[in-house]
């Protein structure tokens, strides 16, 4: 196996972004704030995530990497001579609560929000962030739902559309498999979006599915039904476009009924290895597409890594670096619009609006990143293949 990022080249469909979280061993809490004690005027940032709950390896990977990029801008000098004070409330993955954690942040005077963390609950901030006029840069949240009709919401990461079309291309190109098999979340619009486009692609470039199975948030713990009629059908390629908790779940019982075709993930398999009591020897060899490889060896991706293993323990996924590039992308859009934290949040808005869409940022998930005004970003994703335990990138 190649220790080598692959990097496809996307054509113009693929100005993309995405759902959902990071992965982290941070220490749980319901919220944590980074103030200014000395009393001189801050940027505001915000981020809102689950920290607590089943997908609290998301939030806290966000958290902590945003951490991480602010005590490094500070360290700098900050942004425009002022330095940022952060603030991240938990939100469950639950929408409302999502809503709640932004009111928290509203009256603690956030100017810009990075998040949320996964789709639902960004969406559901989204409308809030637009009828305030406050500028929102979601790490991880890839459905569409998100930006579509919110011209102040812009995502870091691959949209669900394209990383279905994406992962179509990659199967294809590489002759992974001859007879494919999906299941997939009918329930969740990330895992309902990625599907669809991917079954689209999968017809323009002659792959053969054989079984399409779904399930739904109800009914998430046993997937026997769905993996027996794959295995009948022949499928050789299981395409499984959801997360990492149900993902071990899928393996597990895979190999309990001795099925083992090749396993390809999407970006929300990013944290498989880090479910509790999971055995990770059945993770071998499974795929995954993501903007970022932790094992790649240039010295930015090494630094962040070994900051992020030093102070809060575990190897940072794609969505910690996504949240850690977010920082960094905000600060050139801000200092390219020569903003200061004394305008208004619709000053801000309105300049960031504009500014993010002259940036071309070279950062941990992508090079020469550059956004469109529906909010997407067009960077090429890595592929990478569970190999002893960890994350290998591929060729």
């Amino acid at each position: 196996m190649k220790k080598k990022i692959l990097s496809m080249g996307l054509c113009a469909a693929l100005t993309a972004s995405l759902f959902a979280g990071c992965g982290a061993n941070g220490g749980a809490a319901t919220s944590t704030e980074t103030v200014d004690t000395s009393g001189e005027l801050t940027w505001r940032l915000g981020g809102i995530g689950p920290i607590t709950g089943g997908a609290a390896q998301y939030g806290q990977g966000v958290m902590n990497a945003i951490q991480i990029a602010v005590d490094e801008v500070n360290e700098a000098g900050g942004i425009n001579g002022y330095k940022v004070s952060f603030n991240f409330q938990d939100d469950e993955t639950d929408p409302q609560k999502a809503v709640n954690a932004y009111n928290t942040l509203k009256d603690w005077g956030m100017q810009i929000l990075e998040g949320t963390v996964t789709s639902g609950a960004c969406a559901a901030v989204s409308a809030e962030t637009n009828n305030d006029r406050i500028f929102q840069l979601t790490p991880s949240a890839s459905s569409t739902s998100v930006t579509e009709g919110h011209d102040n919401t812009f995502q870091i990461c691959f949209s669900d559309p394209n990383q279905g079309t994406v992962s179509a291309d990659y199967i294809a190109e590489n002759s992974l498999g001859t007879k494919i098999g999906i299941i997939y979340d009918s329930s969740d619009p990330y895992s309902s979006g990625v599907y669809q486009n991917f079954a689209k692609e999968a017809a323009n470039v002659g792959l053969e599915i054989v079984a399409t199975e779904a399930f739904t948030a109800d009914n998430k713990t046993d997937f026997s039904t769905q993996l027996q009629k794959c295995k009948d059908a022949g499928a050789d390629l299981l395409f499984l476009p959801f997360y990492y908790q149900e993902g071990s779940v899928v393996l597990k019982q895979a190999h309990d009924m001795s099925y083992a075709p090749i396993m390809f993930g999407v970006d929300g398999f990013d944290g498989l290895l880090g479910v509790k009591d999971f055995d990770v020897s059945l993770a071998e060899g499974v795929y995954l597409l993501t903007p970022f490889a932790a094992d790649a060896t240039d010295d930015a991706t090494k630094n962040f890594v070994t900051k992020y293993e030093e102070q809060f323990g575990g190897t940072p996924n794609q969505f910690a670096a996504d949240a850690y590039d977010g920082v960094y992308i905000l600060k050139e859009a801000l200092e390219s619009a020569g903003l200061t934290p004394e305008a208004s949040n619709e000053e801000i808005c309105e300049a960031l609006i504009g500014a993010i869409q002259n940036v071309n940022y070279n950062g941990l998930t992508g090079e020469g990143m550059t956004w469109n005004e529906k909010g997407e970003v067009s960077k090429s994703p890595k592929a990478v293949i569970i190999d002893n335990g960890g994350y290998v990138s591929v060729e």
